[in-house]
């Protein structure tokens, strides 16, 4: 029953894009699609740069970038939510700073850190940070004080309040963030990409070359790609959350 919507779905753009072709209208089918992620597979998009190789360097920066992310964002907003002090302090940069798009920083990237890794890791962790930062400080905060007040009692210590109370009852609103996070990383591939382009791989590269190529095809194969490895590092990371949760 889980694959059934997805399955309609592709036998109804099967048929409209029959139905389209047969009046003249050229459009992507299904088929067409599967052709592509062949194509790429075994000759390659530019020739020779084959689809694993594209997928291990996205796979590279994208977690590059989402490990920074959850080393700076977790402390951040832990320490948001541990005075008023520190909220004060950071509050104001992740209100200014989260609006504005990742995309928008490609310039200072490439500027700052050139072309390459760097920058696109650059673009990565600041589409990561901010969710993971947010919902970190928010599960904290969203602990009921009546856990705080039974631990005070049994006389815990600062640390031990972090560790046995403020920390377990906040870990799944920030796994919540993490994978809110880790899906706006995968979102900012592409963008991400257009700083890197030296070493002429990665799945948003592939997108460009395919575009540039007028390959339909091969663009809608890179975008089904995307949201496949997508979904599976999303089931990666639910999968330890739910192993930490249960611990």
């Amino acid at each position: 029953m889980y694959a059934l919507p997805p399955v309609a779905l592709l036998c109804l753009w099967q048929v409209a894009a029959f139905v389209a072709h047969a009046r003249g209208y050229p459009t992507t089918s299904p088929f067409d699609v599967w052709e592509g992620v062949r194509s790429v597979a075994t000759v390659g998009m530019p020739p020779g740069h084959l689809l694993p190789a594209h997928v291990a360097y996205s796979l590279g920066r994208v977690l590059l970038g989402f490990g920074a992310a959850t080393l700076v964002g977790v402390p951040v907003g832990l320490a948001c939510a541990s005075s008023r002090a520190m909220h004060r302090i950071f509050q104001p940069f992740i209100d200014f700073l989260r609006p504005i798009p990742p995309l928008a920083w490609v310039p200072l990237a490439i500027g700052w850190f050139g072309i390459g890794l760097r920058a696109a890791a650059f673009i990565i962790f600041l589409g990561a940070v901010f969710p993971i930062a947010v919902s970190t400080c928010a599960g904290v905060a969203e602990v009921p004080t009546s856990y705080l007040d039974v631990a005070r009692s049994m006389k815990a210590r600062s640390h031990q309040l972090w560790s046995t109370v403020l920390l377990p009852a906040a870990l799944p609103s920030i796994l919540t963030g993490l994978r809110v996070a880790l899906g706006v990383a995968w979102m900012t591939l592409v963008a991400a990409e257009f700083t890197d382009v030296r070493e002429g791989y990665g799945l948003g590269y592939m997108l460009m070359a395919a575009r540039d190529l007028h390959r339909t095809d091969v663009v809608l194969a890179g975008m089904a790609l995307i949201g496949i490895v997508g979904w599976l590092l999303d089931l990666c990371l639910r999968w330890l959350g739910s192993l930490l949760t249960r611990a």
